[in-house]
């Protein structure tokens, strides 16, 4: 992938981050890392399994050794890979291995977004869906105790799912192919 190439990706999950995580606020906590500069967008060039573990640990350690005043969060961004979202998440319980593997359960988490993302019970074409769609498959490595912090800070999380739902289900046909122009263009 060129470097061109990769920008453009970045771009395209920027635009989805900016315009539906925060400008839906399906994420009460994204806006203050974004607007601190402290989410990191990594575009892989990986086409296989381990090359992905292996990138994923390296970021992990970036992580740990990074200042979270620098670095609070990262998207893993897998364009040439895990399109499939049943392989997409087959490969997350090796990421959580990997996690349980290194010692790392209670310090990270992954958060998970897919073009395809479909919850158990539901039917593709759900609305719900929409509040994990992405235009590409995206690890998000959180910081367990970033997370810890926010929920203290914010009231009710237990309602956010709930919340979002409601969000893109009340979001008519324009607005969605806007706000979601990835999909349409499959």
């Amino acid at each position: 992938m060129t470097e061109g190439e990769q920008q453009e990706v970045i771009q395209q999950v920027d635009h989805w981050l900016y315009n539906v995580v925060i400008g839906l606020n399906l994420c009460p906590f994204a806006l203050k890392p974004y607007k601190n500069q402290q989410i990191l967008t990594v575009v892989s060039d990986c086409t296989d399994e381990a090359c992905l573990l292996q990138q994923m640990r390296d970021e992990f350690e970036k992580m740990l050794l990074t200042d979270i005043s620098e670095l609070e969060t990262t998207l893993l961004v897998t364009p040439n890979m895990l399109g499939d979202f049943y392989d997409y998440n087959q490969f997350l319980d090796y990421a959580e291995t990997l996690i349980e593997q290194n010692n790392w359960t209670g310090i990270f988490q992954i958060a998970s977004f897919h073009p395809d993302y479909q919850f158990a019970g539901t039917q593709s074409e759900d609305a719900e869906n929409l509040t994990n769609r992405s235009p590409y498959p995206i690890l998000h490595l959180l910081r367990e105790k970033s997370l810890e912090k926010a929920i203290d800070r914010f009231p009710n999380t237990e309602l956010i799912p709930e919340t979002n739902i409601d969000t893109v289900e009340n979001l008519d046909q324009q607005q969605r192919q806007k706000l979601f122009n990835f999909l349409y263009k499959k």
